[in-house]
């Protein structure tokens, strides 16, 4: 008799199934936030998710140590007690002469045998007091009671809102000042093509090995002179406990930020990505200004601008464009010579005609009365009159120039 073959079991054909429905790929595809949280990530600084429950901060950190091949050690913060981070005492024969010493606990032992790893401590917000303030060791020098974490082991941690997560707390200021902050939010069309089977993939911040040296001064340059023009915002705790809870500014977290403008800077990361990580290090008003502060910074010399207006290369974004020009027409308050002033004339010139004219408006404004009178008004101003004509105080002070000309 033949033998008949048995069908399969209704769980192995949901097995099958759910092995199709979890059958994805990946893609290259630009993302902000899993930009500033890799580059974080190899800055070696530790990294805090902070975003309502359900958008993926999970399954980031679980893609995230799949691109970057490292195993992934989770610790839910909350279900755990302040020994398992600051470790268990042991008692041993003679502990009058030998002390009493703090044994790690298992997950601890798996990643320094590792050598590597991501750790990640889930539900942050959800620690009581007792169990974040064990953590400030391990999340400054990578201790865990006797054991000292290998370098190779990054950390990230993930918490919800205080009114979103299940017995929530705020963040100790102690706590919250080593972490980067990083605000994690979900991009809908992202979501609609990672369900649809494409989910976007993190890469590794590709570091021009020829910029480094480059890097380090221009990170330390920028904040030193930051903090030199606002020595307040060395140090500044914030008033409310939810901002404690934050990001803030403090000598450490100025050194995190220091480290990330040269990760950044290395690696050629955009503006929107080094905000992410500036803001989610200082805070948002700190953050914002050191990012103004950073952009005066690489705006080019005026005097090399008066030197060849000609060749003059302008920013191309319109405040920076704005700034350079001010910065120009300073430079010739400074010195008024009569080269200079009509040299600043071209370089308004060139600017209306490659950029939005109506930047050249205040400049304009302010260098016509700086006109000496045996100064010829420049041919370069009548080019100028249509862009000019955006302001009323403009257009007076131009006539004011001509009629000086005309006596």
């Amino acid at each position: 008799m033949p033998t008949s073959l048995s069908a399969p079991s209704q769980l192995d054909v949901a097995a099958d199934l759910l092995a199709l429905l979890r059958d994805t790929t990946t893609e290259p595809r630009p993302d902000v936030q899993l930009e500033a949280l890799t580059l974080a990530v190899s800055a070696d600084l530790p990294v805090l998710l902070q975003g309502e429950p359900g958008i993926g901060k999970t399954a980031a950190l679980t893609q995230l140590a799949a691109a970057l091949d490292l195993p992934l050690t989770t610790v839910i913060a909350s279900v755990h007690e302040p020994t398992d981070f600051s470790g268990l005492p042991v008692v041993g024969d003679d502990p009058a002469e030998q002390g009493v010493p703090m044994a790690p606990p298992d997950w601890a032992v798996r990643l320094v045998r590792a050598g590597r790893g991501l750790l990640f401590l889930d539900e942050l917000s959800t620690a009581p007091p007792a169990v974040q303030a064990a953590l400030l060791r391990l999340v400054l020098e990578r201790r865990v009671g006797a054991l000292r974490l290998p370098p190779g082991v990054r950390i990230v941690a993930a918490a919800n809102p205080r009114a979103s997560a299940a017995d929530g707390w705020e963040l100790s200021p102690p706590l919250a000042n080593r972490f980067v902050h990083l605000n994690w939010t979900h991009d809908p069309e992202t979501v609609v093509r990672g369900l649809g089977g494409t989910w976007p993939h993190a890469t590794l911040p590709e570091l021009d090995p020829s910029r480094l040296p480059d890097a380090v001064a221009h990170a330390r340059r920028a904040v030193c002179a930051f903090l030199t023009a606002r020595p307040p915002l060395v140090h500044r705790l914030p008033d409310g406990e939810t901002r404690r809870g934050g990001p803030w500014p403090s000598p450490r977290s100025w050194e995190m930020t220091l480290r990330l403008i040269a990760f950044a800077t290395a690696a050629g990361s955009s503006r929107d990505v080094l905000s992410l990580l500036v803001r989610g290090t200082v805070g948002d008003g700190p953050g914002l200004e050191m990012l103004a502060s950073l952009d005066r910074l690489d705006l080019p010399d005026p005097e090399t601008l008066l030197a060849d207006p000609a060749g003059a290369e302008l920013p191309e974004r319109g405040d920076l464009r704005q700034a350079a020009l001010d910065a120009v027409v300073a430079a010739v308050r400074a010195r008024p010579e009569r080269h200079r002033w009509d040299a600043a004339w071209d370089l308004l010139a060139r600017a209306a005609a490659t950029g939005a004219p109506d930047l050249v408006v205040v400049p304009a404004t302010t260098l016509a009365a700086l006109r000496r009178e045996d100064w010829d008004v420049p041919p370069t101003i009548e080019r100028l009159t249509g862009a000019l004509k955006l302001s009323r105080r403009a257009d007076r002070a131009l006539d004011r120039t001509r009629e000086a000309a005309a006596r």
